[in-house]
């Protein structure tokens, strides 16, 4: 057993003064929280008097892996841009495990990450949620796999094949485009729907010797991208679609509506100005990046007021980085995003459980709970002032960083 004793502990209930955490190192998961929690005898103590237990931190849309950072073109792998609709490309195929940034997460508290596709393309493939700790494959690191599908609406994929004189080349084309792809997987499913219905009355005629022809049907020819896009279709897939204007997201969502899609926007820029939409809907947002210039057109009225508006107006909010080596200031992010008005327990969940949530992964992490993986952080003080380092890390109930040895 391993025992963190004396900290100032951060859970979903608040923060126990002086609270223990317990971890059993078998399971690699949290055996007991609370201030009135003993530590066995035999335990591992490790003594945070004067520190923060959090959980492991969670980003909840980056690209670590997949765009390593100061490498051009031979390691870029996050945007095939030959075909607007590639729902059947997996950031498990690109996500290089060796990627220097996975160490720097590590060591800047970040236990848990979305990182996948780019958005050059309207269906640019599926994510992937990984722990940061560096090992030799990237299996060894997966949490969820696929852990949703990257849709892009706006400029960036009128752009990249409007240069190409492909369509689209306009919203309405983004639009129309994404929808024909998806009626094309609802065609897709009804071929199986029907192939298994027929498959089922043969077997069933067989069995009772009322089939005279002993020919079973054929199942359809087997298409990668429909059958990855009939995942989204079923609500196996979230679809984590990219926005930034606040008309894009109203896209996002009328198509979403039309096909009954599990949305999550991600970026939402101007999500502000449709506060009160995205909360009566329930759609959850993914914010960020928030320390970053207006570096196109559709970034304009982008405002690090834009997480605590939303938060306020009852949306639920993940801080996003949508950074590769640079999730490191994730922390950073949140911190500003209190500067600029955000509650900072809204804060503290936006990297945390509302993160884990929008994931889908939060019965594992997000939160100091019993029974969830064992990822903690041990902080020098508070973990939004930008003075404070992570001390301690630990992954799965064992220790992956120690400042100290650093």
């Amino acid at each position: 057993m391993i025992a963190i004793i004396n900290g100032n502990v951060m859970t979903r209930e608040g923060t126990f003064e002086r609270g223990n955490v317990l971890i059993d190192e078998e399971s690699g998961r949290i055996a007991a929280v609370g201030a009135d929690v003993e530590a066995p005898d035999d335990a591992q103590v490790y003594d945070a008097t004067g520190k923060v237990v959090t959980p492991g931190l969670i980003d909840a849309h980056c690209h670590v892996g997949v765009f390593p950072d100061g490498i051009g073109w031979q390691e870029s792998d996050g945007n095939e841009m030959t075909d607007p609709i590639t729902p059947h490309l997996r950031a498990l195929d690109a996500v290089n495990p060796d990627d220097q940034a996975f160490g720097e997460l590590l060591a800047a508290g970040v236990t848990t990450v979305l990182t996948g596709p780019g958005s050059a393309n309207l269906v640019g493939g599926q994510w992937i949620c990984l722990k940061t700790v560096p090992r030799p494959s990237v299996e060894q690191m997966i949490l969820v796999e696929p852990a949703g599908m990257k849709l892009a609406l706006g400029e960036n994929p009128k752009r990249v094949y409007g240069e190409q004189k492909k369509t689209p080349s306009t919203r309405m084309g983004n639009a129309g485009v994404l929808r024909a792809a998806l009626v094309d997987a609802q065609n897709y499913l009804e071929k199986w729907r029907r192939y298994e219905d027929d498959l089922a009355e043969h077997q069933a005629k067989t069995e009772t010797g009322d089939e005279t022809d002993n020919k079973a049907p054929q199942p359809p020819e087997r298409d990668l991208k429909l059958e990855a896009l009939g995942q989204v279709l079923r609500r196996e897939l979230k679809a984590r679609v990219h926005a930034h204007r606040a008309d894009d997201m109203l896209t996002a969502i009328r198509v979403a509506e039309e096909f009954d899609l599990d949305l999550t926007l991600e970026h939402a820029t101007e999500g502000y100005k449709i506060a009160d939409i995205l909360a009566k809907k329930g759609i959850p947002v993914t914010v960020g990046p928030i320390l970053f210039s207006r570096a196109k057109y559709e970034l304009k009225d982008m405002t690090p007021r834009n997480p605590g508006l939303l938060a306020k107006a009852g949306v639920k909010v993940a801080i996003q980085t949508d950074e590769s080596s640079a999730v490191k200031y994730l922390t950073i992010n949140a911190a500003l995003a209190v500067r600029e008005g955000m509650p900072e327990t809204e804060a503290l969940k936006a990297i945390t459980i509302n993160a884990a949530e929008i994931i889908g992964v939060d019965e594992r992490v997000g939160s100091l709970e019993v029974g969830k993986d064992a990822d903690i952080v041990i902080f020098s003080t508070h973990p939004l002032d930008y003075r404070s380092v992570p001390e301690m890390v630990m992954v799965d109930g064992q220790i992956a960083y120690q400042r100290e040895e650093d």
